[in-house]
């Protein structure tokens, strides 16, 4: 199984469009995937990845039913082989005559930040956000920056 993640940091533009760019992040995994078909292995893996995705979840909520688990596949990928890249920095334009170029260049950073939490209007509306929920930011973030 090949598995592959890019995150796009920013757009880099350039004094010519050849040398436009994109900073980047970005990982590939290869490995020999394995089925996990113990009910309480892929429980533990399913809370897991909840708690990944937000810390202090798993205990808030209903925990998958016998009829979920066994129509969910969940995969152990053990891995073999990896690679990164990452692309980060200005423009580079080079010595040639495009430095001289009278066009604006530089970067464009993106990020993802999490916004105000939204409540289901069909849900319980008189259960209130806990703490993990308002004060959400992505693990390694802090107030929407690395």
């Amino acid at each position: 199984m090949c598995v592959t993640v890019t995150l796009v940091d920013g757009l880099v533009l350039a004094r010519s469009v050849f040398e436009h760019s994109v900073n980047y992040r970005s990982v590939v995994v290869l490995g020999q995937a394995r089925l996990i078909e113990e009910p309480d292995a892929k429980l533990a893996a399913l809370r897991s990845l909840t708690e990944q995705l937000v810390p202090g979840r798993w205990v808030d909520v209903r925990t998958p039913s016998r009829r979920e688990l066994k129509a969910t596949a969940v995969l152990a990928l053990p891995i073999d082989e990896a690679s990164a890249k990452v692309r980060s920095g200005p423009p580079s334009d080079g010595d040639g005559p495009d430095r001289e170029w009278p066009a604006w260049c530089g970067e464009i950073p993106l990020r993802v930040v999490a916004q105000p939490p939204a409540p289901d209007p069909a849900g319980a509306l008189d259960v209130p956000a806990p703490d993990y929920v308002r004060h959400y930011a992505r693990p390694g973030y802090i107030d929407g920056h690395r």
